[in-house]
């Protein structure tokens, strides 16, 4: 079976950072990596950045705006230059590619994260190469993903993707910010146990022309090796880094994955749902949730944080302030609120209708390694 590639590459890759302006030598480069990874059989998707940068150029901006109408405004005019540039340049391949745009509502609803997956594959069943990016236009805060880092760990998992690339300004994980931190050492691999408690001083912010900074890598390693898939941060100037990883040399940083999960709604709660609240357990919920693979009764919590609905996705924490697990909760947090501490027997006689006899059902709880 063909493995499935998902690589994301940045504005500061993608650009010049003296003029913002695009630096199509690499751009060309990347072309020629990812057509030659098509035709060796690999399904390739290709998660690019750069629509802001490109409209600024073509406006004649000399600096990334930080009006959201303004910056969809902008990447409406730079999102056409952009892919016009990508496909120039497949086409001279004789790679066919397709642009797909995608906001946080196409992860959130289940049916049409279900009808995205079922795209992707047909596009890659057809030897297209899709091109995303965050339909910026679009897209209201609420509904944004924040960065293409994390798009691009959400569509690896969306297609049960093998490998992420993720494409830098700099050559892999450091201890520190090298720019800043001159002693800081190099990190070549982050083993699975080690991800989820990492902290180090990576800096939080891009360049000026981008959006992300090596926290947004980190977070989208958390999420793609949650579902399975190797990760790896590398240099994005450098896109042949990409064939040199695959044949087994040691460049960059890799990310160790997690055991793939196998149901395939369950990665859809833990990557394509954004939480609403906090629900907190006691001792025993945490037990046989975590343990004994049950689901979560009223009687089990100790305490409710935030303002959700029923059906809404909340994570679960355990009585020393860690999160354990994320569901898709029966109760809305007005309810579980006079229902928390109390036997599922007593629900009907609080709330004065018959509800579910579980807060959250375990077919809808997945526990957090």
């Amino acid at each position: 079976m063909s493995q499935t590639i998902v690589i994301k590459i940045g504005t500061s890759s993608l650009t010049i950072p003296e003029t913002g302006s695009l630096a199509l030598s690499t751009i060309a480069t990347l072309v020629e990596t990812l057509t030659n990874l098509r035709q060796k059989g690999y399904n390739i998707i290709l998660v690019s950045s750069g629509a802001v940068g490109v409209g600024c150029g073509r406006l004649g901006i000399s600096k990334r705006p930080q009006n959201l109408n303004q910056k969809q405004a902008i990447a409406a005019v730079g999102q056409g230059r952009l892919i016009r540039i990508y496909d120039d340049l497949f086409n001279n391949l004789g790679q066919p590619i397709a642009q797909i745009l995608l906001t946080r509502h196409d992860f959130k609803e289940r049916s049409s994260y279900v009808n995205a997956s079922n795209t992707f594959r047909a596009l890659l069943d057809l030897g297209v190469i899709p091109v995303v990016n965050e339909n910026d236009t679009v897209a209201t805060d609420e509904l944004k993903f924040g960065d293409n880092d994390t798009l691009s760990a959400l569509v690896a998992s969306l297609v049960d993707a093998d490998w992420l690339f993720l494409l830098t300004d700099v050559d892999k994980l450091y201890s520190a910010d090298p720019r800043l931190v001159p002693s800081a050492t190099p990190i070549d691999l982050v083993a699975r146990h080690e991800l989820s408690n990492l902290d180090i001083d990576v800096g939080d912010s891009g360049t000026n022309w981008g959006t992300g900074g090596m926290v947004t890598k980190i977070t989208a390693a958390r999420i793609a090796t949650g579902a399975g898939v190797t990760t790896v941060i590398t240099n994005g100037k450098n896109p042949t880094n990409i064939l040199d990883i695959l044949a087994g040399r040691a460049i960059g940083t890799r990310f160790e994955p997690q055991p793939r999960p196998e149901n395939a709604r369950k990665r859809w709660i833990i990557n394509g749902l954004v939480s609403k609240g906090k629900i907190y357990l006691d001792n025993g919920a945490t037990k046989a949730i975590c343990e004994q693979g049950k689901s979560l009764l009223s009687a089990g919590i100790l305490a409710i944080e935030g303002d959700f609905n029923s059906a809404d996705a909340v994570d679960l924490y355990a009585p020393d302030n860690l999160p354990v697990a994320r569901g898709i909760v029966n109760y809305s947090s007005n309810e579980l609120q006079l229902i928390k501490g109390k036997k599922s027997q007593k629900i009907y006689e609080i709330l004065g209708y018959e509800g579910a006899q579980t807060v959250i059902h375990r077919d809808n709880l997945v526990v957090i390694d």
